[in-house]
């Protein structure tokens, strides 16, 4: 059904990376193990490093291509965004996608096309091509990062429980270990996309 979207609508609308990266708030995630989020963020985007040429070159000539663009729907409250985010600006970068950020309460209706798991969760990167047809979409985490969530998920369906609140600050302190690990989250990253750009019919 994704294949039949369209958004050229929604190109132009949104900032560029550098202007969501300027307008950050700082916050604390204590559960996620991040005292600063925009500090780690930038940390993230100024550290990244290819671990494999061979994904550098695959994407590199990606940019060979003119008919591509790349939305990412999030905001900078979420901690999926302030580790995956980077990751996805850096990936475009060497893609040479045009690349803009929809901060998702300004463009519910659009993130209501990408939900995950019946819920907003970001971030959604949208690869399109310039008319707007959409090619496909990555998030909001790695599968091995997302499983936790939806086991979480499965174990707990009841928000209102004694214990809801408990378990899901125990499965967020599970996943910002998940994301301080090191580099693996990124690399999964870099194969998920991968695999998604070399399924589209360019």
């Amino acid at each position: 059904m994704e294949q039949l979207l369209n958004l050229k609508h929604k190109i132009g609308q949104g900032i560029s990376p550098l202007q969501f990266m300027d307008g950050m708030q700082v916050r604390t995630m204590k559960y996620f193990q991040i005292p600063n989020t925009k500090e780690r963020f930038i940390a993230n985007y100024d550290n990244f490093a290819w671990t494999h040429e061979e994904d550098k070159r695959f994407f590199a000539t990606l940019g060979e291509r003119s008919d591509l663009h790349c939305l990412i729907l999030c905001t900078d409250w979420c901690p999926d965004v302030i580790w995956n985010v980077p990751v996805l600006f850096r990936v475009m970068e060497q893609s040479r996608i045009p690349t803009e950020v929809l901060i998702m309460e300004e463009h519910l209706e659009t993130m209501d096309l990408f939900l995950t798991g019946g819920g907003r969760a970001q971030p959604i990167a949208v690869f399109l091509k310039t008319n707007g047809d959409v090619l496909g979409k990555w998030g909001a985490r790695p599968a091995y990062i997302q499983a936790v969530m939806d086991r979480f998920k499965k174990e707990n369906p009841d928000k209102q429980h004694a214990s809801y609140q408990e378990n899901l600050n125990r499965v967020y302190t599970e996943l910002g270990e998940l994301y301080h690990a090191g580099n693996e989250y990124q690399d999964v990253m870099i194969q998920e996309l991968r695999k998604l750009f070399a399924a589209f019919e360019l």
